[in-house]
C-alpha cells in the first residue's frame, strides 16, 4: 500500500492531464476527418460507409490503435480507412477525388470553428483556470486539425492528396499511381524518421493556422 501511495505521489498529474487532452484532440480531429470522407461518398451515391456504420462521431469506429500510436511516437498516424466503392459514382475518379478532399477540408473547417469558439470565450467569458485550460485545448486542437488536413493533402499514396491528384491524371497514370499505394505508408514512415520535408510542412501548418487566427481574431 505504501508503495502505491509513493508511486501516485511521483506521478506528474499536469503532464498526464496534458496527454489526456492531446488524445482527445486527436480523436476529435481524426473522427471528423473520417466521418467527412464517408459522408461525402454517401452524398455522391455510395452507401458503403453508412452500411458499415462509419457515418458516426464515435471515435472508436474510426481509430486504428497502431496508427494512433504512430502519431505520438513518429509524428504522423492514421485512422481506419473509410470503405468507398467508386462503382457507385457517376465519375469514379472525380468521385474519389471529392471524397478524399472532404477529409482535409473538414479539418480546416474544424480548426476555424474551434478558433471561433476561442474568440467568443476571449470576448465574453470571465477568466478561470478551467476555462483557460479549455481555451488552450481548443487552440492545440485547431493546430492539430490544420496539421492533419495539410499532411493528408500530400500527393503520396495512400494520403488523400494522391486521390485528388489522380483525378487529373490520365487513366494509365492513375492506375500506375495506385499500384504503389501499399508502399506509400512505408515511404511516409521513412521520410518522417529521417525528418525529410518536416520543416516545410511545419511552415505550411504555421502559415495556414496564423492566417485563420488573424482572420478570426
Amino acid at each position: 500500500m505504501n508503495y502505491l501511495q509513493e508511486l501516485f505521489q511521483q506521478l506528474d498529474l499536469q503532464s498526464m492531464g496534458s496527454a489526456a487532452l492531446r488524445v482527445i484532440a486527436v480523436f476529435l480531429c481524426l473522427t471528423i476527418h473520417e466521418t467527412s470522407h464517408g459522408l461525402a461518398a454517401y452524398l455522391l451515391g455510395d452507401p458503403t460507409a453508412k452500411s458499415m456504420h462509419r457515418l458516426s462521431l464515435n471515435p472508436l469506429r474510426h481509430i486504428d490503435w497502431f496508427g494512433l500510436a504512430m502519431m505520438f511516437f513518429v509524428g504522423f498516424g492514421w485512422a481506419k480507412p473509410v470503405p468507398v466503392d467508386p462503382r457507385y459514382f457517376k465519375d469514379p475518379k472525380k468521385g474519389m477525388a471529392v471524397t478524399a478532399l472532404a477529409g482535409p477540408v473538414s479539418n480546416l473547417l474544424l480548426a476555424a470553428v474551434l478558433l471561433i469558439i476561442c474568440r467568443g470565450m476571449d470576448l465574453y467569458a470571465s477568466y478561470s483556470d478551467g476555462l483557460f485550460t479549455f481555451f488552450m485545448f481548443l487552440v492545440d486542437a485547431s493546430v492539430l486539425s490544420v496539421g492533419l488536413g495539410l499532411f493528408n493533402l500530400l500527393p503520396i499514396p495512400p494520403l488523400d492528396g494522391s486521390k485528388v491528384l489522380a483525378a487529373v491524371l490520365p487513366d494509365r497514370a492513375y492506375y500506375q499511381l495506385m499500384r504503389y499505394e501499399r508502399y506509400g505508408m512505408l515511404l511516409l514512415i521513412v521520410l518522417s524518421l529521417m525528418n525529410v520535408g518536416g520543416g516545410l510542412i511545419n511552415q505550411a501548418i504555421a502559415a495556414v493556422w496564423t492566417g485563420l487566427y488573424t482572420l478570426i481574431f
